[in-house]
């Protein structure tokens, strides 16, 4: 399994028990939907392992307290410590209407409901306060918040996402 098949699911952020359990942090909305996992796929030593669960229940409200089979220790715990956990893309729920995943939309045409076509989506940057849709157009890069007010509509088939920027936002790029 390659990383590119998967998706970030969380990582191991602490130890809870003597016998090996850990607590895994979910990079989800939806920690409950993540319960009844069989395996996960672990980043260790950059390879992606698969790791069987023997048991697992949600811990708070984010945390997942997860035991894995052949983990027994708290020095086998402490092995997985700060390790990321995957899984493949092909067991994501899959999303209807505007919601979309991240990976899902790149290659999408962004067209704008006053300008046009913006360009094609090359990235997506959420590592500033507000996440920003990175459009190529050609060779220029515009950037436009991913704000629900803004995001018009998606269509999968055509694979366009439609925006409604606010006059002049593009104007600035070109």
């Amino acid at each position: 399994m390659k990383k590119e098949d998967c998706f970030y699911l969380g990582k191991v952020v602490s130890k809870f028990s003597f016998k090996g359990e850990v607590l895994v942090k979910l990079d989800t909305d939806e920690p409950e939907s993540y319960v009844e996992m069989e395996s996960v796929f672990i980043d260790y030593n950059d390879n992606l392992v698969p790791f069987f669960i023997e048991k697992s229940k949600l811990h708070k409200s984010d945390l997942l307290r997860v035991k894995f089979e052949d983990v027994d220790t708290e020095e086998d715990a402490d092995d997985l410590l700060k390790a990321d956990l995957y899984l493949p893309l092909t067991l994501l729920p899959a999303l209807e209407g505007d919601k979309f995943y991240y990976h899902e939309v790149i290659g999408f045409t962004i067209k704008d409901l006053n300008y046009g076509t913006v360009g094609i989506l090359k990235g997506i940057n959420d590592s500033t306060a507000q996440a920003l849709f990175e459009i190529d157009r050609d060779g220029k890069e515009i950037l436009i918040p991913m704000n629900d007010e803004f995001i018009h509509k998606l269509d999968r088939t055509t694979k366009t996402i439609i925006v409604n920027t606010p006059e002049g936002l593009i104007d600035l790029y070109l």
